[in-house]
């Protein structure tokens, strides 16, 4: 699966994925007033919201809730829009692909990226947070890329199974929906991890999203290497989602234009 020819096609179709990009960049705020000044606004007022929801609750417990809450908040984030809008990826685009040959991951892979160009803005507003709350910048703050890397590996294994499976079962980004909700619970992002029951730990232990987010923080909050467990974690479970989301994919994508 991973050959020359995989690379040689991807090569061929990259005026496509970029023109994808861009498509996808500009759809997202077309009908908006302030455009792409949205991806500033919007995670910041959500952090606003939610600290002054939450901080009066949590605030003792965490320092410097507001980075604590938007550092967690932009990983989740990155991976929830990017899964949710790539499952749809093939059925949206069902036009092009009955009447032209083109790669069919680069509908989902185009989404993802522009998704990650709205992360990318909004470390912006997190670096803003950091400065007026004067959090400590990090040495190790070079290390952050590493957790983003497999977070948006995770992220591409996870959107291609979905765009497959979503092709042939329409309900599943009905219940998609829930399974996203439920694990935004399932991630400490306002909350500390310290006051779940060591009896359902193990559920937390085992969402790679906890991990991705949990290494992401002690790069930003505790100026630290990542902890070897999570981090580790995380990488396995990334590369193996994204060596099955290309294998099912592939597996099934012939069948694709006769479901859509």
């Amino acid at each position: 699966m991973f050959d020359n020819r995989l690379i040689k096609n991807f090569s061929k179709y990259s005026f496509l994925l970029t023109e994808l990009v861009k498509r996808d960049i500009s759809g997202k705020y077309k009908d908006s007033t302030l455009g792409l000044f949205w991806s500033f606004l919007n995670p910041l007022l959500s952090m606003i919201v939610l600290t002054i929801v939450f901080s009066t609750i949590f605030g003792r417990t965490i320092e410097n809730f507001p980075v604590y809450l938007l550092s967690g908040k932009l990983i989740f984030d990155l991976f929830a829009n990017a899964t949710q809008g790539a499952m749809n990826s093939i059925k949206g685009n069902a036009e092009i692909i009955k009447k032209i040959y083109v790669p069919k991951y680069m509908f989902g892979i185009g989404i993802i990226c522009s998704e990650f160009i709205n992360f990318l803005i909004s470390l912006i507003v997190l670096v803003l947070v950091m400065v007026v709350t004067q959090a400590p910048f990090h040495l190790a703050l070079i290390y952050s890329p590493i957790p983003i890397f497999f977070v948006l590996i995770l992220t591409t294994g996870v959107s291609l199974i979905l765009a497959t499976l979503t092709t042939f079962f329409t309900d599943i980004k009905y219940l998609y929906g829930v399974l996203i909700m439920l694990l935004s619970f399932m991630t400490p992002l306002f909350y500390p991890i310290e006051i779940i029951p060591a009896e359902f730990r193990l559920a937390f232990d085992l969402n790679p999203l906890y991990a991705g987010v949990a290494s992401f923080r002690a790069i930003i909050l505790d100026g630290t290497f990542p902890p070897t467990e999570p981090l580790l974690y995380l990488i396995i479970t990334s590369i193996l989602s994204l060596i099955i989301g290309v294998f099912v994919f592939y597996k099934y994508q012939d069948k694709f234009v006769l479901n859509i």
